[in-house]
């Protein structure tokens, strides 16, 4: 580390941002934190000390970002002290709980460490391409029962996924859970980088990169992937003006081949991509289509449970401590008893994963949380919006991507988790100033 420093001093910010959505964690710290999070505390500290060193160097500060953003950091902090305090069972704690806590405020610091130094126009697409293509070493998880034993020191740093653990490696069939991470990677970074337009109007590798990359997620078996590209794909494209093209009448002649190509076929399809496409109404492999909506149900199910709990916890949440005995009823043979009987006490929802962003908001927090994450969602959202209308022509790809994977995570937040997703929300807009060096404002007509 001592010989690496002036190389980290040197690149700490595209290293920083190339960790971001990087899977990879530092087995030898206390807690198991990931290596973006090592390096965002790092790369504020070393801007901390420039600023200290050099008068001239400025920060860029946004007080409407700023406010609520504080906010809801003070909300966290005196929930947790009501509640029992931030408890840290890594490090001797007696209460669970803390890395929840941990990732929350990482999100919340996540804006500031992103935003506060501008990125050069000349760079902006080497930067947010960094940030992008972080998430591709998720594939490296899946590879734990293909890799011989002597190579497992790989996994002290990118922990296996919980399918390769369970048997070995079934291409069609075993549910490759990094795959999701490896197509969003590419998924993202070649719209940042070419924008729907130069993908499919470009060279036709483009295309082909773009649509097998994508398309390898479904590996994975999650819809919410198909989702989210989906929407994110749908929201692009609108922004982008092509809906008022000849590209809109291109892409559903295509969207009704591909349809009437796949309906003969889809109960042929491998087992992962029937359960990744259970929710369309095709003729699917019943094993696929159980396994979908066996997780809707029990979503479904712990949430109308924990609707119930939110008058009991409107003024004061309960925050995400977890005592040993809590603990132990969600992990242990109780938890199995007691989901059966109701599920808003299963194990998940003990532990404060109730898969779904506003309950994550308002049972922990309750109103105080609730009104800081919307107050922050307008404030991000309006300065995304300013950025992609009045921002740099330069940046315009970069804009537009940013705006529309905001839109799509908001739109996605009811199935998602604050303390996850408070990371993604802060990191768009945090690069969003970064690129923008602010907020972009209308040009002052002549």
């Amino acid at each position: 580390l001592a010989l690496c420093l002036p190389l980290l001093l040197r690149w700490h910010h595209p290293l920083m941002l190339l960790t971001w959505n990087m899977t990879a964690t530092l087995f030898f710290i206390p807690g198991r934190p990931n290596v973006g999070m090592v390096f965002a505390v790092f790369s504020l500290c070393v801007f901390v000390l420039q600023r200290a060193l050099d008068r001239n160097m400025r920060f860029i500060i946004i007080p409407h970002v700023t406010w609520p953003l504080l906010f809801l950091g003070v909300v966290v902090l005196i929930t947790a002290k009501l509640n029992g305090g931030i408890g840290f069972r890594s490090l001797g704690g007696e209460l669970y709980g803390g890395k929840h806590y941990m990732f929350l405020l990482f999100g919340i610091l996540g804006y500031f460490v992103l935003s506060v130094r501008p990125i050069p126009i000349e760079k902006a697409n080497l930067y947010v391409g960094l940030f992008c293509i972080g998430s591709i070493t998720a594939i490296i998880s899946d590879f734990y029962s293909v890799l011989p034993s002597s190579m497992n020191f790989i996994f002290w740093f990118f922990p296996p996924s919980l399918t390769s653990l369970f048997g070995p490696l079934q291409l069609g069939k075993t549910r490759l859970g990094g795959a999701t991470g490896f197509s969003m990677a590419i998924f993202l970074f070649m719209l940042a980088r070419y924008g729907i337009t130069g993908i499919f109007s470009g060279k036709i590798w483009r295309a082909i990169i773009f649509i097998l990359g994508s398309g390898f997620g479904l590996l994975g078996g999650y819809r919410g992937f198909v989702a989210t590209i989906g929407l994110i794909f749908m929201i692009q494209f609108f922004l982008e003006g092509l809906h008022r093209t000849k590209w809109l009448v291109r892409f559903a002649f295509i969207g009704v081949i591909a349809c009437t190509v796949m309906v003969p076929f889809a109960h042929k399809l491998p087992f992962t991509l029937q359960r990744a496409i259970s929710f369309l109404p095709l003729e699917l492999d019943p094993e696929a289509i159980a396994s979908g909506e066996a997780t809707a149900d029990w979503r479904f199910s712990m949430w109308s449970g924990l609707v119930s709990q939110i008058p009991k916890h409107l003024l004061l949440g309960k925050g995400y401590a977890l005592s040993p005995e809590d603990y132990q009823m969600s992990s242990g043979d109780a938890a199995v008893a007691f989901k059966e009987f109701d599920p808003s006490q299963g194990g998940l929802a003990l532990a404060g994963d109730y898969h779904n962003g506003w309950l994550s908001v308002i049972l922990p927090f309750g109103i105080w949380g609730l009104i800081g994450v919307c107050w922050f969602l307008w404030v991000g959202g309006r300065i995304l919006v300013r950025n992609f209308r009045y921002g740099d022509p330069e940046l315009k790809r970069i804009n537009t991507l940013l705006l529309a994977y905001f839109l799509e995570h908001l739109l996605m937040f009811w199935g998602g988790s604050l303390q996850i997703d408070m990371i993604v929300f802060g990191a768009l807009v945090g690069l969003s100033v970064s690129v923008n060096h602010g907020v972009s404002r209308p040009a002052p007509e002549p």
